[in-house]
C-alpha cells in the first residue's frame, strides 16, 4: 500500500557546480576541480576547508565527508588536514567511454548544522590509447574506367581518447594513383576517404597496395596503420544504390529481442552477377554488432540485444550494399532509442542520526537523494512519508531531501517511529521505491518521580522488634535508563523534636521502611514521616509521599487499682450500717488500664470473702454492693478479696449508726470530654445518670497533701501531672453530715493525676466530687496535713 503524505515533485536538472543545499556558506564559490587520469592514489585535488572556510576541526566536529552520485570510491577527505586527495587511480576510459568531458559529481556532506555541498571533478584525458583499425587489412574494388577525382569510403579508426588525443588526420603511403582526404563527422569524429588522382588501368595493374595511416593529436602522437588492397575490375556501369541515402528509426527501449528495426534496401540496374546485391556493415563497433544483425541478402536489421536508454540512446549504422561486379554504394541508418517508464526511482540515504533527543524540535534526522534514471515524465519524481507521523520531509535542490522532527517528540508516548519514504515518478505505468528506516527517540529527563499514592498510611504493632519491615513505597519514573533509576530518601520530619533517624529507616533501592527500634503505643501513638524519591537525571527530579505511621496497641499493661490502695499493708476498711438495704453501695473499686480498646476494657470480680454471699461487685463499674439485708448474726468484720484483672482487698465493717450524709462535696479540675458522651478520661468506664446529665465518669484519686489556697481557678502545676481540688461550698464544718454554707471560703486540694497526666494538658471541666463514705470528714481540719486521701470524683462526660 503507499503510504500517504504530501509530496514534492522534483526535475532532472543540469548539475550546477557546487550547488549548496540549505544556507550557503559565506564566501563559498562555485568551483570546478581536475585532475589528469592515471595519477597515482593519495594525489592532491584540493583543500576543502579552505575552500569551504572552514577551520581544520571543524570539518570533523561536524562529520564532514564526500559522496559520490553513483557511490563509486575514487575521492577521499584527510578530516586532519581538510585535503580531498585520491583514493584511487582513475581511468576516463572506463569512466565515461566516449563522453567528453569527463565529470564525476559529488558532495560534501556536513551535520550540525546541516549543509550539502555539490561539487564535480573533471577527470583530463592523457594520451594513452592510440587509433586501431577494425580490420589490419582492407579491400577496395575500383573500376579501371572510374575518371580521376573519384571518391571511395575507407574504414575508419578508432581511438579510445578524447579531444585533441582522438584521432586528427589520415595518410597514406606514397603512390602515383591515390591520396587520401580527411573529413569530419557532425559528431566531430574524423574518417578517412580515398582519392583517385591519376586512371587506373588494369591490365597495367590489376591490385595496389597502399598503407593507410591514423594519427592522433597527442604529445607525442600516436598512430596506427591498416593495409589497403585496391582490385582495378573490369568494366562494371552501374553501383548499387539505396533508395534512401539516410534511413531514421526509433525503437522503444523496451522493444523484445529478434525485432525487426529496419529494412534497407539498395538496387544495380547491371544484370547477372553485377547486379546482384549483398548487405553488409561498412563499419561498426562492437556495441553494433553485439546489438543489431544485419541479413546480408534482404538487408533488415534486427534487434539482437536488449535496449537501455539509459546507457546509449542512439546508434548510427554505416550499411554498404556490394555488387558481384565489385562496385558497392552506403547508407547510413540512425537509431534512436526511445525512453520508456522501465527505471524505479533509486533512494540514497547520505546521513541518518539516531537516536534523536525527545526535546529537540526540528531537529534533522535523515539526508537523502533521488534519482530516476529515466527521462522527461519518466524521470520527474514525488517523495512523501506517512501523515500520521511527527516528521516533515524538507526538498533542497539537484533531489536532495531533509527529513527533519516537526515539532518535540515525547519518547513516554513513543520510543520508535518506523518512518517509510516513498519515491514514485510521473512516469505511464507510475513506478515507485519505499525506503524504510527506523528513529529511535532517545530520553530527557523530563519526568519526576511518582509515587503510587500521594499518602501511605502504615500499622505497625507495639514492641516490635527492631529492624522490622513495616511497609514499602513505590515510585515509578516514565524516562528510562540513569533518568529512570528512583533513589528514595527520607526528608526532614516537619516536627523539629520528632527523633525520625532512631525510628523509622528506607531502603534507598526498592522504598522499604524499617522501624530501627521497638515502638510503645502508650508513648506514641502515631507519626508522619515524608518520603522523597529522586531519580539519577541531570539534572535529578523528585516528588514526595507522606506516610503516616500508626502505633497499633498490645494489651501490655496490667491494669492498676488506684483504689483501694495497694500498698501491701492492711486492708482499706469501710463502714456499713446494720440497717443497709440490699443493694447497699459499701464501696467503689477504681482501677484504670494504660492500654487503649479493648485492652482497656475492665471487668472486676469477687474472688474471696468472708461470707460469699453477703456482698457482691458490679463486674463493670467495680461498685461493691450489699448481695441482701445485714442480720444480727452476721459478722461485724467482713474481708473481701477481689480482681479487676488485677487484686484487690477491703475490709466492710458493719455500723449501726453509720453517718447518711452525703459528706462534703468538692468540685475538680479533669480533662474535658471531646464530645457528647464517650470522651476519654483518667476514669472508665462511663454510666448513664437520670435527668439531663448524658453521663457520668467515676474515679478516685489520692490526696498529695491538703492546703487551703486562695483563688477560684483551677491551677496546673508546671511540668507535672496534678492539678487541685476546690471546694463548691467552702471548708466543711459542723456536724458529721452537715451541708456547707452558701459563700464559704473556697480550699483547694492538690492532687496527682491518673492517665499518665497526658489527659492534664487538655481543656478542663470542673467536676464534683465527694469522700467516700468510711472516710468522711466532719471539717477540713481532718483532712489538713493528710497524703494519700481518697477522694471519689464524677462528672459530666
Amino acid at each position: 500500500m503507499e503510504a500517504g503524505g504530501e509530496c514534492f515533485p522534483e526535475q532532472r536538472q543540469v548539475l550546477i557546480l557546487f550547488l549548496l543545499l540549505g544556507e550557503a556558506l559565506a564566501g563559498w564559490e562555485s568551483r570546478r576541480y581536475s585532475v589528469m587520469e592515471e595519477t597515482e592514489s593519495g594525489s592532491f585535488v584540493a583543500n576543502l576547508a579552505k575552500d569551504l572556510g572552514l577551520g581544520v576541526g571543524e570539518l570533523a566536529a561536524r562529520g564532514a565527508r564526500v559522496v559520490s552520485e553513483d557511490n563509486e570510491p575514487g575521492l577521499q577527505l584527510d578530516l586532519q588536514t581538510g585535503e580531498l586527495v585520491l583514493s584511487e587511480k582513475l581511468d576516463r576510459e572506463e569512466m565515461c567511454g566516449s563522453t567528453d568531458p569527463c565529470v564525476m559529481h559529488f558532495q560534501v556532506l556536513l551535520k550540525n548544522p546541516l549543509g550539502v555541498f555539490r561539487a564535480e571533478l573533471l577527470v583530463r584525458d592523457i594520451n594513452d590509447h592510440s587509433p586501431e583499425f577494425p580490420e589490419r587489412e582492407m579491400t577496395l574494388k575500383i573500376l579501371e574506367t572510374s575518371p580521376p577525382g573519384t571518391v571511395f569510403a575507407l574504414k575508419k579508426a578508432q581511438d579510445l581518447d578524447v579531444g585533441n588525443n582522438n584521432i586528427q588526420n589520415y595518410s597514406i603511403s606514397p603512390n602515383s594513383h591515390f591520396r587520401v582526404s580527411t573529413r569530419t563527422r557532425g559528431d566531430g569524429r574524423k574518417y578517412p576517404e580515398l582519392v583517385l588522382v591519376k586512371e587506373l588501368d588494369r591490365e597495367e595493374q590489376a591490385e595496389l597496395r597502399v598503407t593507410l595511416t591514423a594519427l592522433d593529436g597527442g604529445s607525442p602522437p600516436r598512430s596506427g596503420a591498416a593495409q589497403v588492397r585496391i582490385l582495378v575490375l573490369d568494366v562494371n556501369d552501374n553501383a548499387p544504390e539505396f533508395v534512401q541515402k539516410l534511413y531514421q528509426v526509433q525503437v522503444p527501449e523496451n522493444s523484445p529481442v529478434g525485432m525487426l528495426v529496419v529494412k534497407v534496401s539498395a538496387r544495380d540496374l547491371d544484370t547477372g552477377t553485377n547486379g546482384e546485391i549483398s548487405y553488409s556493415y561498412f563499419y561498426s563497433s562492437q556495441e553494433i554488432s553485439t546489438t543489431f544483425e544485419l541479413n546480408n541478402f534482404s538487408g533488415e536489421v534486427r534487434l539482437i540485444k536488449k535496449l537501455d536508454f539509459e546507457t546509449i540512446s542512439s546508434y548510427e549504422l554505416e550499411i554498404e550494399a556490394s555488387d558481384g561486379g565489385g562496385l558497392s554504394g552506403r547508407c547510413s541508418v540512425s537509431i534512436e532509442v526511445v525512453d520508456v517508464n522501465d527505471n524505479f526511482p533509486e533512494l540514497t540515504i547520505s546521513s541518518l542520526t539516531s537516536p534523536i533527543p525527545e526535546n529537540s524540535p526540528e531537529t534533522e534526522v535523515a539526508l537523502f537523494r533521488v534519482r530516476d534514471r529515466d527521462s522527461g515524465d519518466n524521470g520527474k519524481m514525488t517523495c512523501c512519508i506517512q501523515d500520521d507521523l511527527p516528521f516533515l520531509l524538507k526538498p533542497s535542490e539537484e533531489n536532495f531531501y531533509t527529513l527533519v522532527t516537526n515539532g518535540a517528540l515525547d519518547r513516554e508516548s513513543q520510543a520508535e517511529y518506523n518512518i517509510t519514504i516513498t519515491v514514485s515518478d510521473l512516469g505511464t505505468p507510475r513506478l515507485k521505491t519505499q525506503h524504510n528506516i527506523t528513529v529511535t527517540v532517545s530520553d530527557v529527563n523530563d519526568n519526576a518521580p511518582a509515587f503510587s499514592q500521594t499518602t501511605y498510611t502504615l500499622r505497625v504493632r507495639e514492641n516490635n522488634s527492631p529492624a522490622l519491615h513495616i511497609g514499602t513505597v513505590s515510585a515509578t519514573d516514565r524516562d528510562a535508563g540513569a533518568n529512570a533509576q528512583v533513589t528514595y530518601s527520607l526528608l526532614p520530619p516537619r516536627d523539629p523534636h520528632l527523633p525520625l533517624a532512631s525510628l523509622v529507616s528506607i531502603n534507598a533501592d526498592n522504598g522499604q521502611l524499617f522501624a530501627l527500634r521497638s515502638l510503645d503505643y502508650e508513648a506514641l501513638q502515631a507519626f508522619e514521616v515524608r518520603v522523597g524519591a529522586a531519580d539519577r537525571g541531570s539534572p535529578a527530579l523528585s516528588s514526595q509521599a507522606l506516610v503516616r505511621v500508626l502505633v497499633l496497641d498490645d494489651n501490655d499493661n496490667a491494669p492498676f487499682v488506684l483504689y483501694p490502695l495497694q500498698n501491701g499493708s492492711a486492708p482499706c476498711t469501710e463502714l456499713v450500717p446494720r440497717a443497709a438495704e440490699a443493694g447497699y453501695l459499701v464501696t467503689k473499686v477504681v482501677a484504670v488500664d494504660g492500654d487503649s480498646g479493648q485492652n482497656a476494657w475492665l471487668s472486676f470480680q469477687l474472688l474471696k470473702a468472708t461470707e460469699p454471699g453477703l456482698f457482691g461487685v458490679w463486674a463493670h463499674n467495680g461498685e461493691v454492693r450489699t448481695a441482701r439485708l445485714l442480720s444480727e448474726r452476721d459478722a461485724v468484720r467482713h474481708r473481701l478479696l477481689g480482681a479487676g484483672q488485677g487484686q484487690w482487698r477491703a475490709a466492710a465493717v458493719g455500723q449501726r449508726h453509720a453517718a447518711r450524709a452525703a459528706g462534703g462535696r468538692l468540685l475538680a479540675a479533669l480533662p474535658a470530654a471531646a464530645g457528647r458522651g464517650g470522651g476519654r478520661g483518667p476514669g472508665r468506664p462511663a454510666h448513664r445518670l437520670p435527668g439531663h446529665r448524658l453521663g457520668v465518669r467515676v474515679v478516685a484519686l489520692p490526696v498529695l497533701g491538703a492546703g487551703v489556697r486562695g483563688g477560684a481557678a483551677v491551677q496546673e502545676e508546671r511540668g507535672g501531672v496534678g492539678g487541685w481540688l476546690r471546694g463548691a461550698r467552702g471548708p466543711l464544718s459542723g456536724p458529721p453530715g452537715g451541708r456547707q454554707r452558701r459563700g464559704d471560703p473556697v480550699p483547694e486540694l492538690p492532687v496527682r493525676g491518673v492517665s499518665g497526666g497526658r489527659d492534664w494538658d487538655q481543656r478542663v471541666q470542673i467536676l464534683e466530687a465527694d469522700f467516700p463514705q468510711y472516710c468522711k470528714p466532719r471539717s477540713w481540719e481532718e483532712v489538713r496535713g493528710k497524703s494519700n486521701l481518697p477522694i471519689q470524683l464524677s462528672g459530666i462526660v
